[in-house]
């Protein structure tokens, strides 16, 4: 005959271990997200909850190994695509029961870094793993981004050194910035408008570009101002189009940094959320708006910032004009507010809001591609034209002012034979000055005119 209270008993220890297995395993992978840069790759797992872990490297052959306690699998790790990531495998197997384990099988060197992130507007728990390439990393595999400051910081021959204008895409990778109402995301919108506004820039060749991100990945604010600064840039122009808290405002802005308070209160909000995305990237002890006292504001900012705000306003002004001919404005002068990104006292800076992402007619217009180029246009016009007015010296510009030459805005209908006839220039010489290898030219294209 069974015993009764026996039976109970060992029913009791049944659940108790079943709901301590459930317990112990309160949290689940849901899905990862890889993004690959240039000088890295991240791993997002996406969590339902948090996790701890721990990461370590093996040899022979080069391994990572990530281990998660306390979590459960919910989405297959092994389909995720490794396309242009120092990993040629992956594979997951669960360990001790309530965890699991994941390797990754590596191609090459790399330093492994790993955080947890607590839920935020866009997501949920995180567990990051950034997989950074060494210094072991080969010539032949040096980072885009090296690449690309290496390209900009090449000048013409000595006393005729090119622009350089730094172009930021605004977000990008794990941080898509704003999402408009039909979830278009401002990265790809400032992308598209970067790279159309670099293209545009560099058909003059007095005139050079560098972008902070060169494709879909996340980079620090603080890295954003470091590419510019390794490429000696002589204007930074961060491209945004963020939302508001309310789908009505509409219209380009333009910002310049405030050593102060904000000069509006949408001002100041629109500071905070920018500021904010370095938190979205996983980066640690950003700086904020309200966390830093006036002593350690006057530390961060040179006393040379005075006159790089100044330059700041001036081309700030002449953006904002030339917007104002493919959009309305959300304000007519240009703002001020202590935006992070702008925090760079050695060379004039801004942030260009496009438009306002979070307005449905706007976010139309600014997923069009041909909007796009208006914008790009008007921004390149404005920022040529200061210079054309306020060339830096030791220039190609600016030798090419001393000497006498004077510049031409490309019309419809403009052919470079008439232009050199109109100017009493001879065409060979118009060539030769404006690096042109032929005879095809664009409208909106600015020529040098040698001086007769």
């Amino acid at each position: 005959m069974i015993n009764l209270n026996l039976a109970r008993h060992f029913l009791l220890l049944i659940i108790l271990a079943v709901f301590s297995l459930q317990v112990q395993a309160s949290s689940s992978i849901n899905n990862l997200r890889i993004w690959p840069a240039p000088d890295h790759t991240r791993l997002v797992f996406d969590l339902s909850g948090p996790v701890e872990h721990r990461v370590f490297s093996l040899e022979n052959p080069k391994r990572l190994v990530i281990d998660i306690s306390n979590v459960r699998l919910n989405a297959p790790l092994e389909n995720a695509d490794l396309t242009s990531t120092p990993v040629s495998r992956l594979r997951s197997a669960e360990r001790n029961k309530t965890g699991l384990r994941v390797v990754l099988d590596l191609t090459q060197e790399i330093h492994p870094r790993s955080f947890l992130l607590k839920p935020n507007q866009q997501y949920g728990h995180r567990l990051v793993v950034d997989l950074v390439l060494t210094e072991q990393v080969t010539e032949q595999t040096q980072t885009v981004k090296q690449q690309a400051i290496k390209k900009a910081i090449v000048h013409p021959p000595k006393q005729q050194r090119q622009i350089v204008i730094a172009i930021d895409p605004g977000h990008g990778g794990e941080d898509p910035g704003a999402i408009g109402p039909t979830g278009t995301r401002e990265k790809n919108v400032v992308w598209g408008i970067s790279k159309e506004l670099a293209r545009i820039i560099e058909r003059d060749p007095a005139f050079k570009t560098v972008l902070t991100r060169t494709g879909d990945y996340y980079i620090g604010l603080r890295q954003r101002v470091g590419v510019a600064r390794q490429a000696r840039a002589d204007l930074f122009v961060s491209i945004h189009a963020d939302a508001y808290r309310l789908p009505q405002p509409q219209g380009s802005s333009v910002y310049v940094l405030s050593q102060r308070g904000a000069s509006s209160e949408s001002a100041r909000w629109l500071a905070d959320s920018e500021n904010r995305a370095d938190l979205i990237g996983g980066v640690e002890g950003v700086l904020t708006l309200g966390d830093k006292d006036e002593t350690l504001a006057g530390v961060l900012v040179d006393l040379s910032m005075t006159a790089t705000l100044s330059e700041s306003l001036k081309v700030g002004s002449r953006v904002l004009k030339n917007l104002g001919q493919v959009n309305r404005l959300h304000k007519n002068d240009v703002e001020q507010a202590g935006f992070l990104v702008l925090k760079s006292p050695d060379m004039p800076s801004m942030l260009i809001e496009a438009g306002f992402i979070s307005n449905p007619q706007e976010e139309k217009r600014l997923r069009d591609l041909a909007y796009q180029r208006k914008l790009a246009q008007q921004i390149a016009k404005a920022v040529k034209d200061y210079f054309l007015e306020n060339p830096p010296p030791n220039t190609l510009l600016s030798q090419q002012q001393a000497a006498g030459s004077s510049s031409y805005i490309i019309r419809p209908g403009d052919t470079l034979s008439d232009i050199a006839r109109r100017k009493g220039v001879d065409i060979s010489e118009l060539r030769k000055m404006n690096n042109l290898s032929n005879d095809v030219i664009q409208v909106g294209q600015s020529l040098r005119i040698p001086s007769t």
